[in-house]
């Protein structure tokens, strides 16, 4: 009995992103460099996971149509999380800890078309507390088989 040939399975490709933010709070929409790693590693459909390797610093989706948004955010999580409210940690930067687990340090988007699979209005933002600073974001593209 033959046994039919299948073509071997495409592999998850792992890419990163470098951006320098510009405030102590500030998200920093990431949208486009993320779909360019969808775009770089072939996958007409799957998962990409976008992960923040970094305890002062997260990632989240939200609406990248209208910037005052992201403004809106960025004053919300000041005004929950203040930077002095008598910390313990002596780096002066617990707000920014606090902020980062609040927001979390991951998401995953389908991928469809060869694209983010993102509703109308969704754009993936980089959420820094602790800038200005360089960070990196880590993508993994995870290509459905076939």
């Amino acid at each position: 009995m033959a046994v039919p040939h299948s073509k071997p399975a495409q592999q998850a490709f792992v890419g990163e992103l470098s951006i320098r933010t510009e405030r102590r709070t500030q998200l920093f929409d990431i949208t486009a460099g993320v779909q360019r790693q969808v775009k770089d590693s072939g996958a007409i459909s799957g998962v990409c996971h976008v992960y923040v390797p970094h305890t002062t610093a997260g990632v989240t989706i939200n609406e990248h149509d209208d910037p005052d948004v992201a403004l809106d955010i960025e004053a919300a999580m000041d005004r929950m999380v203040p930077n002095d409210a008598g910390y313990r940690h002596a780096e002066g930067n617990s707000d920014s800890h606090i902020k980062a687990a609040l927001i979390g340090n991951s998401v995953t988007i389908f991928i469809a078309g060869g694209k983010l699979d993102l509703g109308r209005w969704q754009g993936v933002f980089f959420c820094e507390f602790d800038g200005p600073r360089a960070r990196t974001i880590k993508v993994r593209v995870v290509p459905d088989h076939s």
